[in-house]
């Protein structure tokens, strides 16, 4: 059975509970965007759970980032970014590209959470010159997206939970 996981905003208007298979909180994201609608030390540690059992309780608010390329030309990112309407606490990401998952922030979850065995870092490539990254021996280091998914880094070290 997936566990809960319960998560709130900053001023308590928002509440929701998400159940999730992999709740061990390991990947730290340096992308501009997690940085700076997330912040936490210059990364953000997104969660996956299961969306259809996603349940809110409160106004959320949604951003959608705008993507640009060296060549300067943008478009909008997929992904919608859910944030407290009143307090503007990051809560979760989601995108239609994949329906049947939600990633919570890490930092929303009020749930305890175990302690992952190792970390990825990923997007270091994007991380700002002042975020001086915390990587311990056994974490993976990545200048853009791992190709291992949050699903099999679960499943690969026996954490994925029925």
């Amino acid at each position: 059975m997936p566990i809960t996981l319960d998560g709130s905003c900053r001023c308590g208007a928002v509440r929701f509970s998400v159940a999730s298979h992999t709740p061990h909180p390991y990947q730290r994201c340096y992308c501009s965007i997690c940085r700076k609608t997330a912040g936490g030390g210059g990364y953000a540690i997104n969660i996956m759970g299961v969306a259809k059992t996603l349940t809110v309780e409160g106004r959320t608010a949604v951003y959608r980032a705008e993507l640009r390329d060296a060549e300067g030309r943008c478009e909008i990112s997929s992904g919608r970014r859910h944030f407290c309407a009143r307090c503007a606490s990051a809560l979760w990401m989601a995108d239609p590209n994949w329906p049947e998952l939600v990633h919570p922030f890490a930092s929303a979850i009020d749930t305890a959470l175990p302690a992952p065995p190792s970390r990825v870092h990923l997007m270091l490539g994007s991380r700002a010159p002042w975020v001086e990254p915390e990587i311990r021996e056994g974490d993976a280091r990545f200048d853009e997206y791992p190709e291992e998914s949050i699903e099999q880094w679960h499943r690969r070290r026996g954490l994925w939970v029925e």
